[in-house]
């Protein structure tokens, strides 16, 4: 089984000590920065802009696993490109024509992805899983970090995993909001591959510690 992957979330960094927090995740055994970028649009949020993923793509010395919450996101896909992203990964529900944007996403040398609310039936993706390198589970409403955890999150990463191995596909699976290490076993055993920590990682006392505790513990 290939081995589970880690990505802190730089919302819940310290913005006042981004390259302090950055070269930390770089010494820890986290295997990627998960980058979430938001328009307050799509969702009643702000986050980062370009100039500071240009600014955390100086330093960074891991993969930029970047999540775009916002409308019309093929008009940036280009300049995502451009600062270094190595995964763009689009929200169903923002994507008219979802093919032609992860078409557009390879197009332009980065791995395509696809997030979904939790509202979202995975079984939507069943006609370009083929297509997607991975899919992004939203388990909390997307905007805000240091949310609380849902439940039903465990019975959607079953039903994706069991629709991407009926494809023959090689898709990986993201959980982004609440993964802390009372659920992050569960959710690899449910079919996880990709576990995004925001707050439980941050907002502890030994960040870099608790990186190397998930780890071991889905590994």
């Amino acid at each position: 089984m290939s081995e589970k992957k880690i990505a802190p979330s730089l919302l819940a960094a310290d913005f006042a000590n981004l390259q302090r927090d950055i070269e930390m995740v770089n010494a820890s055994q986290a295997d990627w920065f998960h980058i979430d970028v938001m328009d307050g649009v799509f969702v009643p949020n702000i986050s980062f802009g370009m100039p500071v993923i240009e600014a955390i793509g100086r330093h960074a010395k891991k993969t930029l696993d970047v999540h775009l919450m916002i409308v019309d996101p093929d008009r940036y896909i280009n300049d995502f490109a451009t600062l270094g992203t190595d995964i763009l990964t689009v929200h169903y529900e923002a994507c008219t024509h979802l093919h032609r944007t992860l078409q557009a996403i390879k197009a332009a040398g980065m791995k395509a992805g696809v997030a979904l609310n939790p509202h979202t039936n995975v079984a939507l993706l069943k006609d370009c899983i083929q297509d997607i390198d991975l899919v992004c589970i939203m388990s909390v409403n997307p905007g805000f970090g240091g949310q609380s955890f849902i439940e039903n999150t465990f019975e959607k990463v079953s039903e994706l995993k069991a629709l991407i191995q009926s494809k023959n596909a090689h898709t990986l699976i993201e959980i982004d909001g609440g993964v802390t290490s009372k659920n992050a076993s569960e959710l690899v055993a449910a079919g996880a591959d990709v576990l995004v920590a925001g707050s439980f990682v941050f907002k502890s006392d030994h960040p870099m510690d608790t990186i190397e505790k998930l780890k071991n513990q889905v590994n």
